[in-house]
Formats: C-alpha cells, sequence, structure tokens
C-alpha cells in the first residue's frame, strides 16, 4: 500500500516505519522533521495548517513517481501518529489546539480525497488513570475499550475529541477508520534502562495501568489495521499481553486494586490493559516480552 504516515519520526514513528516498510509497504513520512531511514521518503508539513495535509495527500512522494508519466499517484491509507505526544511539553491549550486540529485535518483531508483506510494514534490516557490529579484507580479491570473515558488533562483531553472526529467522519463517509489506544511506547534499548527499576518499584507503572507496548509490536499493529477492512470505525487497545511489573496480579489487585471489580479471570502475568479486542478482530499478536528482553523466563499468560 501507499501510505502517509503523520509523525514518522516520533518515537513510535521511528520503529513503526521501517517495520511497515518491511511489509512491502510504500510510506511516505509527513513531519516537521525528516526520518532517515531505508525506503521512507519524508515530505515536511505542518498538519496544523489544513492547506499543507490536502496538498501533502496530493503529491509525489519521489522523483521515481514522475517517471511513468501518468500522474501522482493516490494513497491508499493515511495513519496519523503526529502529536504534542503528552502534557508539560508545551502550554495545555496548545497541545489541546494542536492535536485537535491536525487529527481534524488529517481524517477530513482523507475522507474528501477518497482515501477509504484512516488509522489514527488514541491513547492509554483517555481512561483519566496516567495524568489524574492524585490516584485513580480504574472502575475495573481487565480495562478494556468500553470503560470510561473522562480524563482531567489537556493531552488526554485531545484524544477523547479525536476519536469522535474519528466517528463522524466514518458516519459520514463509511470508511473503515480506526483508532488505537496506545499504551506506553517502550523502544528496545528501553528495557535494560528501564525496567530493572520497574521490578524493584511496581509503583512506577500505576499511571500506564502495569502495560506497555513495544515499538516493533506497534508497527505490527498498524499493520493488522491495514488489512482488515469492514470494521467502520473502532477503537483498540494496544499493548503487549504481560504486564509491565514482576509481581502477580494476585498482588497487583491487593496492592493498587482494593475494591475493583474483577470482570473475568485473569492469568498471573496478564496485562490489565485489554487488548483481546484487538486479537479478537484485528488478528494482533504482539511477539516482544519484556522478560525475554531481559532473558528472564517467559510470563504465564494461560
Amino acid at each position: 500500500m501507499r501510505i502517509l504516515f503523520t509523525g514518522g519520526s516520533g518515537k513510535a514513528g521511528r520503529h513503526v516505519l521501517p517495520y511497515l516498510v518491511a511489509q512491502g509497504h510504500h510510506v511516505v513520512n509527513a513531519d516537521l522533521v525528516p526520518l532517515e531511514a531505508e525506503g521512507v521518503d519524508n515530505l515536511i508539513v505542518d498538519l496544523t495548517d489544513s492547506g499543507q495535509v490536502f496538498n501533502a495527500l496530493t503529491s509525489y512522494a519521489n522523483f521515481d513517481e514522475l517517471e511513468p508519466g501518468t500522474g501522482v499517484p493516490k494513497f491508499d491509507a493515511v495513519v496519523h501518529f503526529a502529536a504534542v505526544p503528552r502534557i508539560l511539553i508545551k502550554p495545555d491549550n496548545e497541545t489541546y489546539r494542536t492535536n485537535v486540529m491536525s487529527t481534524y485535518n488529517v481524517i477530513e483531508a482523507a475522507v474528501k480525497l477518497g482515501i477509504k483506510k484512516i488509522i489514527y494514534a488514541s491513547s492509554e490516557t483517555t481512561y483519566g488513570i496516567c495524568f489524574y490529579d492524585g490516584e485513580l484507580k480504574p472502575d475495573y479491570i481487565p480495562v478494556d475499550e468500553d470503560h470510561p473515558t473522562i480524563p482531567q488533562d489537556s493531552y488526554a483531553m485531545s484524544k477523547v475529541v479525536n476519536e469522535a472526529t474519528g466517528r463522524s467522519f466514518q458516519a459520514r463517509s463509511g470508511y473503515d477508520i480506526y483508532g488505537l489506544r496506545i499504551n506506553n511506547v517502550i523502544e528496545p534499548h528501553e528495557y535494560a534502562e528501564n525496567f530493572p527499576a520497574f521490578v524493584q518499584d511496581p509503583d512506577l507503572r500505576r499511571r500506564n495501568i502495569f502495560a506497555y507496548i513495544d515499538a516493533r509490536d506497534l508497527g505490527h499493529m498498524v499493520d493488522c489495521c491495514l488489512k482488515t477492512d469492514g470494521l467502520g470505525h473502532e477503537v483498540f487497545n494496544v499493548a503487549n499481553p504481560d504486564m509491565s511489573v514482576s509481581i502477580p496480579i494476585d498482588e497487583v489487585r491487593a496492592r493498587y486494586y482494593e475494591g475493583v471489580e474483577l470482570r473475568r479471570p485473569m492469568a498471573q502475568d496478564e496485562t490489565v490493559y485489554s487488548i483481546e479486542k484487538a486479537q479478537r478482530l484485528l488478528g494482533f499478536a504482539p511477539k516482544h516480552t519484556w522478560r525475554e528482553e531481559l532473558g528472564l523466563p517467559a510470563a504465564v499468560l494461560g
């Protein structure tokens, strides 16, 4: 597929794009800075400018596309990851404005140009736990996509609004528009840097609902979405199947989730951030685990 990918130079994108290229896709990275990766073309685009977005989606990707003499090829899909990635980077109103307007511009342009597969990055933060002022427990575990999304912060608010935007454009167009509630993205080098501390102090993972997503497995998730048609508008939790701490679920419940409803039996190392929907509807099957990366025994997931 010929894909416009926004934000491909960011923490997640710089791993997702090479994965998609390896699957045979032609990827154009639309970002404020280029990604120097084999097989990736780049366009410098301000996504908060609607005109630039429409232009990028109707542009050549590279000089080779001039050779056939048949005009600008059409994009088959748009993957929108670009965003201010969290609070406390820019002022709250600018975080909200940038994330909401860029998403509106990208989805609007894709729909009006007849691009029938749109994937956008939502966030674990929509559940309100990550950036809550104080401690917030989930209503129930495992946390699935039906859990309420009433956050306090500008970043998560923008993601909730973006999901509404995706849902509305899908209702107008009938196209497939999938939102990914991406958990804490972990790059390969971060296992050795960060996970020993998580093992020592599980408190460090409470705000991430004790979950994580390997950046390479996030590439697999995007590819699953590209290959799955006909779902309309759906949102999916995206995480690896195991928790990011070494204590079992019984201890996690006792320490952190006293009084929280357990919706179903869980394996001792199973993620509290449910990925059952993505597994069932998309065939999502993440491969990487922090235990294997650190040379530890595999988790007990069944």
